[in-house]
């Protein structure tokens, strides 16, 4: 991890629990295990997407002043993040056609990314593993449900439900 920039995407108050309407973001590449073997990249190192993927939500989250809630990972590449991004509806156009441009890129690889916005309550924290991360709170869970049904539909679409 970069340590400089890390703990501004997991920034938050400690004295400030308090959960807050906005967005929830869920991104996963679409069959990447595939891809990988395919073209024979090492699945433990970054490559050109899952470098890519990590560039791209560090950028949302910056730009946003959202919250990386799982996923970013710099030794290995990036293919899967959950981004919390408070008061989110306020720039939910601007933040949808940044989303758009994230699938465009990704799919320029030829690797396809689903992506699930919800607006439901966030809390701004980060979580110390995968199953917090997607089942801590109920609008986390339902991101991950419309996900799994999206992915096996065959993925590869950007999803709103705000």
């Amino acid at each position: 991890m970069d340590p400089a920039r890390d703990d501004d995407l997991t920034a938050h108050s400690e004295y400030s629990s308090k959960i807050t309407p906005g967005l929830i973001v869920l991104i996963d590449l679409d069959r990447f295990k595939e891809y990988t073997v395919m073209k024979g990249l090492n699945p433990y190192t970054p490559n050109d997407v899952t470098g890519e993927l990590t560039r791209l939500v560090e950028d949302l989250a910056i730009k946003y002043r959202g919250v990386v809630v799982y996923g970013l990972d710099y030794a290995r590449g990036t293919e899967e993040a959950l981004v919390e991004i408070p008061f989110g509806c306020e720039d939910v156009d601007s933040i949808i056609k940044d989303l758009e441009r994230l699938k465009n890129l990704i799919n320029s690889y030829g690797v396809g990314v689903t992506i699930v916005v919800v607006h439901d309550y966030v809390s701004g924290m980060p979580a110390p593993n995968r199953r917090d991360a997607y089942h801590a709170t109920p609008g986390r869970k339902r991101a991950v449900k419309i996900l799994n049904g999206l992915k096996k539909r065959g993925g590869n679409i950007l999803y709103v439900e705000c």
